[in-house]
């Protein structure tokens, strides 16, 4: 799912892949990600979109159809729901403060994140504070 995050998402292919049932291997995989495989797919999705928008050389409905979406309102209600800004929002302010950071940490910090405690399903994101950077 991490390498063809644009491609629809297929559980009882994966299921069969990994030898297992599709209840099971949905069982399994929330166990072990905290999250369902849509779920997965779609935070991919959004990191990746992220990233391209920060560059800046992309409109939002090229990011949209690039990481996956085939619907540019589904794909900026979920950013927004997620990310907490439009992608246009996002895309359009500064994001100096990830310059310095090789693109694997920025995955990181970037990432939206499940809440703990009675926010099942609720997803926050780090947001992207101030980093400080050694030199």
């Amino acid at each position: 799912m991490d390498r063809e995050y644009a491609k629809p998402l297929d559980v009882p292919a994966l299921a069969r892949t990994a030898l297992m049932s599709t209840a099971h291997f949905s069982r399994r995989f929330r166990q072990e990600y905290s999250e369902t495989p849509y779920s997965y797919l779609m935070t991919r999705r959004i990191e990746r979109a992220k990233a391209l928008l920060r560059r800046g050389d992309l409109s939002v409905t090229e990011v949209c159809f690039t990481v996956g979406w085939s619907s540019l309102g589904s794909f900026s209600s979920r950013f927004t729901a997620l990310v907490g800004e439009s992608p246009s929002a996002y895309r359009d302010r500064s994001h100096e403060d990830l310059h310095h950071v090789p693109s694997c940490q920025a995955m990181v910090i970037t990432r939206p994140r499940k809440m703990g405690g009675g926010t099942a399903g609720k997803v926050s994101s780090f947001g992207e504070a101030k980093i400080l950077v050694s030199t």
